[in-house]
């Protein structure tokens, strides 16, 4: 497996002093993912959890969305030796194995849509699936309702539960306090628990390995957690939200006008610009608990 950090000479430039150092990096290499043997996209991604992220893929694309559908996960052998199998447990390294290309076996009954290299599925780092979806394909294929449970209260999140949320993420993110340039995607529960934390050099990676290590446990849908990114959030990473059944997606930065328009109509509450005490809250905002009526400006 690839490393998830490189070291690189840098010149540092200090006040004028000029100084050569090694400076640690985020690691980025691209991984093929194939489905039942099948090439169906490139992604550039940091090295880890490569498995969760081909599931969580998968997931985003209406393949899978439960655990029973997954029956098996390998590594493509390289040109010297075999591949490492997993049902859905961590992948680990030795052997030959190319280590950037992984095939996502589904069990038999799992029909399959319309995802094929043919439509230049291609994801970068920065933009996730660019060009892809609409509204109307994520309705058609999302498997899971965005709601509250039909048997528990609604959820309600203080402003104040919320905006503790930045700052446990990023007190949890090891790698990009060696590098500063990565992405990390937090789950956690209605209570503000951390369930769990990725980090990623492409932020929609991050959330993918969140959500395919969920299915891999058996925890889809993701009803009643909060979904936290550490940049804006994009049309690519609502999609991802919805079709993982979380209700509430929280970003630092700005969320992308489709973004708004695809939480506003499966029922996701949306949140952007959630820095310290501010926030600005796009749709959903019955599960906010807010004090004061609004005013129009």
């Amino acid at each position: 497996m690839g490393r998830v950090t490189e070291r690189r000479k840098v010149i540092r430039i200090r006040d004028g002093a000029v100084s050569t150092r090694p400076d640690t990096l985020v690691a980025e290499e691209p991984m093929e993912i194939r489905l039942n043997g099948k090439p169906i996209a490139i992604t550039m991604r940091t090295p880890g959890d490569d498995f969760a992220l081909a599931v969580g893929f998968l997931v985003s694309e209406g393949v899978l969305a439960e655990q029973r559908e997954l029956r098996n996960i390998v590594y493509c052998a390289g040109a010297t030796g075999g591949g490492t199998s997993r049902s859905s447990g961590a992948e680990n390294g030795g052997g030959s194995n190319t280590y950037n290309v992984v095939d996502v076996s589904t069990a038999p009954d799992v029909v399959l849509p319309d995802i094929t290299l043919e439509r230049n599925v291609y994801t970068t780092s920065s933009c996730g699936l660019c060009g892809k979806a609409s509204l109307d394909a994520v309705r058609t294929t999302a498997r899971w309702a965005i709601d509250d449970g039909a048997d528990a209260p609604p959820v309600r999140l203080a402003p104040e539960l919320l905006a503790s949320l930045p700052d446990r993420l990023r007190a949890s993110q090891r790698v990009f306090d060696r590098t500063g340039g990565l992405h990390a995607a937090a789950l956690f529960t209605e209570e503000g628990e951390l369930l769990d934390i990725r980090e990623d050099v492409g932020r929609h990676n991050a959330v993918d390995k969140l959500v395919g290590r969920a299915l891999q446990n058996g925890d889809l849908p993701l009803s009643r957690t909060i979904l936290l990114v550490s940049g804006r959030a994009s049309f690519e990473l609502a999609q991802k939200a919805v079709m993982a059944g979380i209700p509430v997606l929280a970003a630092v930065s700005a969320p992308s006008s489709l973004a708004v328009d695809l939480a506003a109509e499966s029922g996701l509450t949306l949140v952007g610009f959630l820095r310290g005490a501010n926030m600005n809250v796009y749709a959903g905002e019955d599960r906010i608990a807010l004090r004061a009526a609004a005013t129009q400006g």
